[in-house]
């Protein structure tokens, strides 16, 4: 297998385990007007854009016959909760040695994340290891037309970093994420989350139980 042109991350799930307290707040959030978000709910908003799940909770809070909130009144109850609990995010296992290891080999890093980057800044500031990371490409990046599960997040970072998508190593753990990152030609590793199998995802993309399995 050849070394990649250059390295291209998730951050949620993937580098750092926020997904729980992702979930946690839009599960709070949805509470408040009436809606129990199921555990296959919650996963389906796992990698996309903020607006994007603010969407579907709103057709789901909808789908109930409840009055469906704005976006706006939505995610004034979901991000206070969601900016107290991601500070504590722990890194995944595996994930500061990688890193790591890509910049000791010379290979260029992207993060390439659904995330707004107000909240990457919080959930990588206890993280001084995420700044091996050369480039930060995030959900609301104005040149991002649409987000993940469509392939744009990846040719976007792929292209700044002077690389083509298809030499790319991508690596995710939402099935949103995994899709656009194929859809963009690109290697993908998926890691795995806990409950999930393989069975999950594509068969296309090569599924770690731990970024600690790779080699590089």
């Amino acid at each position: 297998m050849n070394s990649p042109a250059a390295c291209l991350f998730d951050l949620d799930g993937l580098l750092l385990d926020t997904e729980p307290l992702h979930g946690q707040a839009w599960r709070q959030a949805a509470l408040e007007f009436g809606l129990e978000l199921s555990d296959q709910q919650l996963l389906e908003l796992r990698g996309r854009r903020r607006l994007d799940n603010a969407s579907s909770v709103i057709a789901w809070i909808e789908a109930t016959g409840r009055q469906p909130p704005s976006s706006d009144r939505l995610l004034a109850v979901q991000q206070p909760i969601a900016r107290e609990l991601l500070p504590g995010a722990r890194a995944m296992p595996g994930a500061p040695e990688l890193l790591r290891r890509c910049q000791d080999l010379a290979i260029p890093m992207a993060l390439a994340t659904s995330s707004s980057r107000d909240s990457v800044g919080i959930k990588c500031a206890p993280h001084p290891w995420l700044e091996q990371i050369e480039l930060i490409v995030c959900g609301d990046d104005p040149e991002l037309t649409e987000g993940k599960p469509a392939p744009d997040i990846f040719l976007l970072a792929a292209r700044r970093l002077g690389v083509v998508a298809s030499a790319c190593w991508a690596f995710e753990d939402s099935l949103a994420g995994a899709q656009a990152a194929l859809a963009a030609g690109a290697l993908v590793h998926v890691l795995l989350p806990d409950g999930l199998g393989r069975e999950h995802y594509p068969q296309e993309v090569r599924c770690l139980l731990s970024l600690a399995e790779l080699e590089l």
